[in-house]
């Protein structure tokens, strides 16, 4: 679709009201990108003339954004945003393709980053850009190519690859293990359990999987995997985490398995999530048929 180039001020304008709408100070904007106030204030008129309306309201030494200025400040950072993601995308890899992939922030921390220079060795024209997102997004308001998805596989407008299915265990610190002598999973009741935010609900799944009763399961709230693992580790009680995002941990002995994991049950799973209209996006193609030959290992 061509642009029609009467609705596209010059980004100097643009740069100019975004600094100034996001300080509410033109003096501080003008500051920020090394030119004069009076500078800024032209910018700021000119741009209002192309509009045909106020952005701020001006009041006496004081200046604010409009309602209408607001919704625009918004949409402009943006889309500068976007630009500027793009032309670092480019500088990243002039002679190649760029991947622009959001994942877990644990997941991509402890599982895929590792990953990525085995993934460069196979295809060095390639950069992939990872970008964390811990919950859902609309692909269509982030420049972003696929995202490793945990969760149902129900994301409308979208296609997807099944990755593979998690084995979460109940783990504690080495001395909690000594004091408490787990034996069943019945046991696990007598000592605190640590719960995380984004699931709720694992350790009465995880009970019942194991046919014990488990109406009220109270404890500690943590928002962050990497705390609740900390918070573990220490002795603050029990956590049920995901096997393969702790193996560093069990293998120093920093986390004890304390029971069978539960016989699998959940719904939930790793999923290679992409748009409809970037399934045909060669460097997309590429990490789909190299990551699918990474967790069939």
């Amino acid at each position: 679709m061509a642009l029609a180039r009467r609705f596209l001020p010059s980004i100097s304008l643009l740069c100019s009201f975004e600094a100034a709408a996001r300080h509410q100070n033109f003096t501080t904007a003008a500051t920020e990108l090394h030119l004069t106030q009076s500078a800024i204030s032209r910018h700021i008129r000119a741009l209002e003339g192309q509009l045909g309306a106020e952005l701020f309201i001006r009041e006496r030494q004081t200046v604010r954004l409009t309602m209408a200025g607001e919704t625009y400040a918004r949409e402009i950072r943006e889309a500068l945003k976007h630009i500027s993601t793009a032309t670092l995308g480019f500088r990243a890899s002039p002679s190649g393709g760029t991947f622009n992939l959001a994942v877990l922030p644990t997941f991509g921390a402890r599982w895929m980053a590792p990953r990525v220079p085995a993934f460069g060795a196979l295809h060095p024209d390639i950069t992939i850009n990872l970008f964390t997102r811990p919950t859902p997004f609309e692909f269509a308001a982030e420049t972003l190519d696929a995202a490793i998805h945990y969760g149902l596989p129900d994301w409308p407008g979208t296609e997807m690859d099944f990755l593979m299915h998690e084995q979460v265990v109940p783990v504690c610190s080495p001395d909690m293990a000594a004091r408490f002598r787990f034996h069943t999973p019945a046991d696990l009741l007598r000592a605190p359990l640590l719960h995380l935010v984004s699931r709720p609900d694992a350790w009465e799944r995880w009970f019942h999987a194991h046919h014990v009763d488990a109406c009220q399961i109270h404890g500690m709230l943590c928002d962050q995997f990497a705390t609740i693992t900390q918070a573990a580790r220490a002795g603050a009680g029990l956590a049920l985490l995901p096997r393969f995002l702790i193996a560093e941990e069990l293998a120093r002995g920093d986390l004890h398995e304390v029971a069978p994991p539960a016989p699998h049950m959940a719904e939930e799973a790793y999923y290679l999530v992409w748009p409809v209209n970037r399934a045909r996006y060669a460097p997309l193609v590429a990490f789909r048929a190299w990551i699918r030959s990474v967790v069939s290992v």
